[in-house]
């Protein structure tokens, strides 16, 4: 028998697919049972095949193949049906007493998706294990285990919302914030341009290089870091909501009084980890520097600030979250007509949910793209230090 290796996601699946038959009901007139041979059969070989010794690399390509073409039929037969029978699984014992919905309506759907989340589980899971020598497969599989990992939080989210029937205005599916997406590209576009490109960047650029400088200044003059990490712990505490209209009063409508929020929230948080990353560098390193006779300037270039480089870029990072909140929420207290916060609310208020979440999906890769290029800077300038060798 050691030519088998069963995995307790392939029995389990195997095991939901025959409670799937058992409440199938055929008289439900659900487009999805047109299917339904495949949709089993697919399942039930994908978790048997996976049970066989092969290789990794091929075990994982067949449960992934095969749970992504189970969620596919599942989520294809759905049609138009949009859920009519199909309830959420927290109302459907309450449903089916009020209502008198039959559960072998409800059953088979969400346990045939269960079971193709469980065998993407067993090919992720075999992925992870992968240990390749080539540099660009290493790359790759780090790429590609995030993927999946999100593609199913789309697959999911798209088969939960659309079986279960959850209104489009509570939680649109993926599909519909896609298509959405697609056709509104233009006014999208003219969003990000007024939020991003002009108050976020503008903003993230002047608060933390202020921040910067000022650590600087507290790091050469005591009274002020005395004076300023206080007052910057209790800046940092202050509200949002009441700062953002305070600066459109000051500034005005436009990006500038967005831009001023960014700033103010990204000022501290790098005032803060600067000042720590300088103190970071040991006593031993400082007495060499001093036997050397090198004085505060050539010790802050040479020994401190490398030192203090992982500091710095950890405030980079929040402060590249931190920057799209705050300009976003500021554009709901004045703002021209444009921006993503000026989408975001007056969309809510038309019930224009899709748009909604196209604005709150375009906003999260924005993020997410800034984010990973500030980590790409950290990792190619701070290359020596052990957090990114893996010492």
């Amino acid at each position: 028998m050691n030519w088998l290796k069963p995995s307790w996601q392939a029995v389990l699946a195997i095991l939901l697919c025959l409670i799937a038959v058992v409440f199938k009901d055929p008289n439900a007139g659900l487009n999805y049972w047109q299917s339904w041979g495949p949709m089993i059969s697919l399942a039930v070989l994908t978790s048997l095949i996976s049970m066989i010794r092969l290789a990794p690399a091929v075990e994982a390509l067949v449960l992934l193949i095969g749970a992504h073409l189970v969620a596919w039929l599942l989520i294809r037969g759905i049609g138009n049906f949009e859920g009519e029978v199909l309830v959420p699984y927290l109302m459907a014992l309450i449903a089916a007493w009020v209502l008198g919905i039959n559960l072998a309506t409800l059953a088979p759907y969400f346990l045939l998706l269960t079971s193709a989340w469980l065998l993407a589980w067993r090919g992720v899971a075999v992925l992870s294990s992968l240990q390749p020598i080539e540099k660009w497969a290493r790359i790759a599989l780090r790429l590609v285990i995030p993927a999946i990992f999100g593609a199913w939080i789309l697959i999911i989210w798209e088969a939960v919302t659309r079986g279960a029937g959850i209104p489009f205005i509570l939680l649109p599916p993926p599909s519909a914030i896609g298509a959405r997406i697609a056709g509104s590209l233009p006014v999208l576009g003219a969003d990000v341009r007024q939020t991003i490109f002009k108050a976020v960047i503008f903003g993230y650029v002047v608060g933390s290089g202020a921040g910067f400088i000022t650590a600087i200044l507290a790091d050469r003059v005591p009274f002020l870091r005395r004076g300023l990490l206080p007052i910057g712990n209790m800046v940092s505490a202050l509200p949002i909501i009441g700062v953002a209209p305070i600066m459109v009063m000051w500034f005005g409508f436009d990006w500038q009084s967005k831009a001023a929020v960014v700033i103010i929230m990204t000022f501290f948080p790098m005032l803060v980890n600067t000042v720590a990353g300088l103190a970071a560098s040991g006593h031993m390193e400082r007495d060499l520097m001093r036997t050397y006779a090198s004085g505060y300037w050539p010790t802050l270039i040479k020994l401190r600030l490398p030192a203090a480089a992982p500091f710095i870029f950890n405030a980079l990072k929040i402060n590249s979250t931190l920057a799209l909140i705050g300009a976003i929420v500021a554009e709901f207290f004045g703002t021209p007509v444009v921006g993503m916060g000026f989408r975001i609310s007056t969309e809510v208020g038309r019930m224009n949910i899709d748009m909604v979440w196209a604005e709150i999906a375009v906003a999260a890769l924005a993020g997410s793209v800034f984010y990973g290029v500030v980590a790409l800077v950290e990792r190619a300038v701070t290359f020596w230090h052990p957090s990114v060798r893996g010492g």
